[in-house]
């Protein structure tokens, strides 16, 4: 199956990041997120991946017109005999990547629908270019496979904003960062979806998603829900930007499933 990334929001809530590049090449650990979540992906396999792209999308282009280049050690023969020699890693990534200009203020739904015609398969997966989790995806896929609906979305368990104080008779025995909220699940992105769904939506600028269409999937009885007990994370500020960055420079980075 295909991977679709929505690539194409402004990210207005991160304006001191995407004033100056898109949302999805905001970086973790010196990598652009859009890096990691496709890391992800292709640890399961899925290594075929179309980018939906809007809102400053040519600098997603350019990422990975020069991906070897910004990946590999390079030795640069000048003078009139030029030469360029790259020194690829091992592990570099073997993916085939579709760059779709889909329009700058497009709504997602009309994103989606815009690159119908790269999937060419009865089924495809699609995620955020902004969230990131530990969900195992063949176990997704499989279970998308096994209910017959037209699509399947991840339900996952959101964190707080803000500080969980664990105390009793005044004395604060815990102070948590982030704790999740139980009991209460959201939509973590993580969907897969058969082409059916390209019917619900139109390639009309203003074509919404979750607002529209995923109203009436659920509506007609055609969404299941893959519940995720695992950890995920959106970056969405300036704030889930720093925290992200602490956990993969501590070691502590939860979405980083391949070796």
């Amino acid at each position: 199956m295909k991977v679709v990334i929505l690539c194409g929001g402004m990210g207005a809530r991160l304006r001191e990041e995407t004033e100056f590049r898109p949302k999805p090449m905001v970086e973790i650990g010196g990598k652009p997120i859009l890096w990691h979540i496709m890391k992800h992906y292709a640890h399961f396999g899925f290594t075929d991946f179309v980018l939906c792209l809007g809102y400053k999308g040519a600098a997603i282009k350019e990422y990975f017109y020069h991906y070897i280049l910004h990946t590999s050690d390079v030795t640069l023969k000048l003078g009139s005999e030029r030469e360029m020699i790259f020194h690829e890693n091992q592990e570099a990534e073997n993916w085939t990547v579709t760059l779709a200009d889909t329009g700058e203020h497009t709504l997602k739904g009309a994103r989606i629908k815009r690159i119908e015609r790269y999937i060419d398969t009865d089924s495809f997966m699609l995620t955020y270019g902004d969230g990131i989790s530990d969900v195992d995806l063949k176990q997704l896929a499989d279970f998308h496979h096994a209910h017959g609906k037209i699509g399947t979305v991840t339900g996952v368990e959101p964190r707080s904003s803000f500080g969980q104080i664990m105390q009793e008779e005044g004395k604060v025995l815990d102070f948590i960062e982030k704790p999740k909220i139980e009991r209460s699940r959201v939509n973590g992105g993580f969907f897969v979806f058969n082409r059916k769904l390209f019917d619900y939506l139109s390639d009309k600028e203003d074509c919404d998603f979750e607002i529209g269409p995923l109203e009436t999937l659920t509506k007609d009885g055609e969404l299941m829900v893959h519940n995720h007990t695992g950890d995920w994370a959106c970056m969405d500020t300036y704030r889930d930007v720093t925290h992200l960055n602490k956990l993969w420079d501590s070691g502590k980075a939860f979405w980083k499933v391949w070796s």
